[in-house]
């Protein structure tokens, strides 16, 4: 994949991440906000529940732009397109799929296997 356009997806999908976090970000607050008022046992679970969902999600955008802003270091350096594990060249249809890849299939798979 030519880095310019690898940059521009990445900027943009950036762009979306960010939003979506601080969207987030911002339901666990009124979560938290929700359970510092809910009164009935019952229904005091739904607030821990959501809030923690919501940190979950937080988590795993907050990691999506730590991979993005890598990769767009990657491009700074010319080391773009390779494995950071091996420097192995990372195929296209890979970094179409998900410009931000670090590493091949194979090493992908590798990984989580354990």
């Amino acid at each position: 994949m030519d880095p310019e356009q690898a940059r521009e997806r990445l900027l943009s999908e950036r762009t979306e991440v960010k939003a979506l976090l601080k969207d987030t970000e911002q339901a666990a607050d009124e979560d938290r906000s929700a359970d510092a008022e809910v009164g009935d046992q019952v229904d005091a679970a739904q607030p821990l529940t959501a809030e923690g969902m919501d940190e979950s999600i937080a988590d795993t955008l907050r990691d999506r732009v730590a991979a993005i802003d890598r990769a767009l270091v990657r491009i700074e350096k010319g080391t773009y397109g390779l494995s950071v594990r091996s420097g192995t060249p990372i195929p296209d249809g890979r970094l179409e799929a998900d410009p931000a890849a670090e590493l091949t299939v194979e090493e992908a798979a590798a990984e989580d296997r354990g």
